[in-house]
């Protein structure tokens, strides 16, 4: 057992959530056979706490309690230690948040405290607790010493516990009533009118503080305002929920406004303060939202908002090697938010008086401060607004504040900034390459498909060996087998960035990943796939999810992605793995459409299948039909323009171009006859996309 003068057993860790707790005095573990060995043999309780490198509040409980040699004793004395990065086990913060939920009654959190008994069995789960006993907070060394008294006074009603526990682990994500109903459309409308009775019209978003993007949630109304926009029935109620939700977080402290990117969620109701912490998982989708808003309406604070994200991905986010570090920490100098935060004075030595006088009305310094005595800069007016009470010109305006953003900027980086955690996240990485690759392709930006490809190339080189898929990359070193979001999330991700340029081996990819998902995590005969695949450690419960949550459900994306696979290449087996998913879900989803919007995409797929376009023909007299093809917003659609001379089988290679530009057009498994004029192409597309006069905004481009 490690000494408390000396380094625990994290040291040698690559997570860096894991190295922060490598000096502490508690003797931590990393979950693996060693320490679980241990508890087994000296029948000691595991303590097992799961937080992440960006979270502010499991820096709160480790300066409090992890680095207190009191606090330390107790626990060394007591338990065998466990620390585990929930971004590297989702696995295991899966399992244990549910079990937290099932013990406490509550949505669990970070960090998660969590009192296992030497068989892994939850007996006692909680998040933060203080050092000192708070109003309805007991102190952590007072709560350990009782939950270990009870553990060895009363090893009975723990057994019968922890029975009891298994059994309602092994049947939550199972139906809890059967409905004779089959999947069908009346969900997506259930689940639309649910949203619309909890969205905040004055602020955007939905229900009260704290306030989280929920972008699933936004694309699953963007959606269903496009189908119905494609009937001529267009719901403009749920198109102006994600419009409006999506400019406040945009004019919010949410985004940053000088360096770009979004934060975890805001405290308040307004958008306006964050929790500063910035993840890439909410990025990715956030960017693909900005981007396809702005295809509907033509709003350029939509286009900016995902040019700034875009820019800060490739400047802050991207690894030299290519892939995508996984996110910033909340804090800097041991305070949460300072290096975001502003004094009124400071900004004005950075800049000319007219620029500070723009930049006070624009960005809400001429109110009182709104962080700890400080400012945090969100988009208080307009930019059109400050334009007319200035009398200036627009681009005057946006040129004077642009000039002031750089030299603000420039005056921030001298700042101690906040910890980066630099690990690869296959999934997180897959997320990031679809927003890359949505974006790129919606505002005619190359270089954010280029930056996809390589985080793309990344993956494939240095987490696929050509069988098997693993899920993290640190320092060199590439470990853990991936879960179903990895491959569900890379399937997605890899569909998506195909619509930007071809490449054979994308497809080949592709292919390879569902191939491992169907025979590594589907459940053949109840449907559905587990999180974890049949080979993976053994532990106390294999989920199988269906729900989101600040991620798409992987069931749901590994529905869809198989659909449009399943459809492109002709491969039966894909759309009937898609079909049991969905067949096994229906339950879940009937009863709480709201919680299941991932889902009810992949239903609207298998319901009314998309369109599939395959463009072929020379590179050059393809690229206007592929601009054409993949500009506009058209959910459901899957455009690929492959030149002459690539490399395909099956289905693909049967659609040829036999001299100048040829278009394939299916829906589902019925095809059209080839298009090789412009006009009858413009006149395929355009039955697909919502009509012009159904948003408030742009028409669609045309050829």
């Amino acid at each position: 057992m490690p000494d408390a003068a000396t380094s625990n057993r994290l040291a040698s860790e690559t997570s860096p959530y894991l190295r922060q707790h490598a000096n502490n005095p508690v003797h931590w573990y990393p979950w693996g056979p060693e320490a679980l060995e241990l508890a087994r043999k000296q029948c000691r309780p595991i303590l097992l706490s799961i937080g992440y490198s960006a979270c502010h509040w499991c820096h709160v409980m480790a300066h409090e309690s992890f680095e207190d040699q009191a606090t330390a004793g107790v626990m060394n004395r007591l338990f065998i230690n466990i620390k585990v990065d929930r971004e590297e086990r989702p696995d295991l913060d899966r399992i244990y948040q549910l079990a937290h939920q099932l013990l406490t009654g509550r949505a669990g959190g970070w960090p998660l405290t969590v009192v296992l008994t030497p068989d892994q069995v939850p007996f006692f789960a909680g998040t933060y607790f203080p050092c000192e006993s708070r109003p309805g907070l007991p102190a952590f060394r007072q709560l350990l010493s009782r939950i270990a008294e009870v553990l060895e006074q009363q090893p009975d009603q723990v057994q019968t516990q922890n029975e009891a526990l298994l059994r309602a682990l092994a049947s939550v994500e199972e139906s809890q009533e059967e409905t004779d109903e089959a999947p069908n459309p009346t969900a997506a409308q259930l689940a639309r009118d649910t949203l619309a009775a909890s969205y905040d019209h004055r602020h955007g978003g939905f229900g009260a503080a704290p306030k989280f993007p929920h972008p699933t949630t936004l694309e699953f109304l963007l959606r269903h305002w496009a189908g119905g926009a494609r009937r001529g029935q267009p719901d403009r109620e749920a198109l102006e929920m994600v419009r409006r939700s999506v400019l406040a977080m945009v004019a919010g402290g949410i985004n940053d406004q000088l360096g770009g990117g979004f934060c975890r969620y805001s405290v308040d109701q307004q958008w306006l303060i964050p929790h500063f912490e910035k993840m890439l998982y909410d990025n990715g989708p956030l960017l693909a939202l900005c981007a396809e808003l702005w295809g509907i309406t033509g709003d350029q604070r939509f286009a900016g908002a995902a040019h700034a994200t875009a820019a800060w991905v490739v400047r802050e986010m991207q690894s030299p090697e290519g892939g995508y570090y996984a996110s910033l920490d909340a804090d800097s100098e041991g305070h949460e938010g300072r290096f975001y935060v502003w004094d009124r004075e400071e900004v004005r030595q950075c800049l000319e008086p007219e620029e500070f006088n723009l930049v006070s009305r624009r960005y809400g310094l001429d109110r009182p401060p709104n962080f700890e005595g400080h400012w945090h800069l969100y988009a208080s007016v307009d930019e059109a607004t400050v334009a007319s009470e200035q009398g200036w010109e627009p681009e005057r305006v946006r040129s004077t504040l642009e000039s002031a953003r750089h030299k603000l900027l420039q005056r921030r980086r001298a700042r101690v900034a906040p910890a980066r955690d630099d690990k690869v996240l296959t999934a997180w990485n897959a997320l990031m390459i679809r927003g890359m690759a949505t974006a790129s392709r919606h505002l005619q930006e190359p270089a954010w498909a280029e930056s996809a490809r390589r985080a793309l190339n990344f993956i494939r080189t240095r987490l696929w060996d050509g069988q098997r898929l693993l899920a993290v990359y640190k320092d060199g070193t590439a470990k853990l087998p991936a879960y179903l979001d990895d491959h569900a999330y890379l399937i997605e991700a890899l569909l998506e960035l195909a619509q930007c340029g071809w490449v054979d081996s994308d497809l080949e990819f592709a292919r390879a990943l569902a191939d491992r998902l169907l025979a590594g995590f589907e459940d053949s005969e109840a449907g559905g796939f587990h999180f974890t695949a049949v080979d993976h450690e053994r532990l106390i419960h294999r989920p199988k999810p269906t729900f989101d949550d600040a991620t798409p459900c992987g069931n749901a994306v590994a529905a869809s992605s198989l659909l449009q696979l399943g459809h492109l290449l002709g491969e039966a087996r894909y759309l009937a793995a898609a079909e049991r998913a969905l067949r096994w879900a229906w339950p879940q989803i009937y009863r709480t459409p709201a919680a299941h919007t991932g889902f009810l995409r992949a239903l609207d797929e298998w319901l009314q299948p998309g369109q599939i376009i395959v463009i072929r023909g020379e590179p050059d007299a393809i690229r206007d039909w592929q601009q054409r093809a993949t500009t506009p917003f058209a959910p459901g659609r899957l455009s690929l323009a492959i030149p002459t001379g690539a490399a395909t089988t099956g289905l693909l290679e049967e659609r040829k171009s036999r001299g100048g530009c040829v278009a394939y057009l299916c829906t589902g498994t019925v095809c059209s006859a080839p298009i090789s004029e412009q006009p009858l192409l413009e006149a395929a597309l355009a039955e697909w996309e919502p009509s012009p006069n159904s948003s408030p905004g742009r028409a669609a481009t045309r050829l």
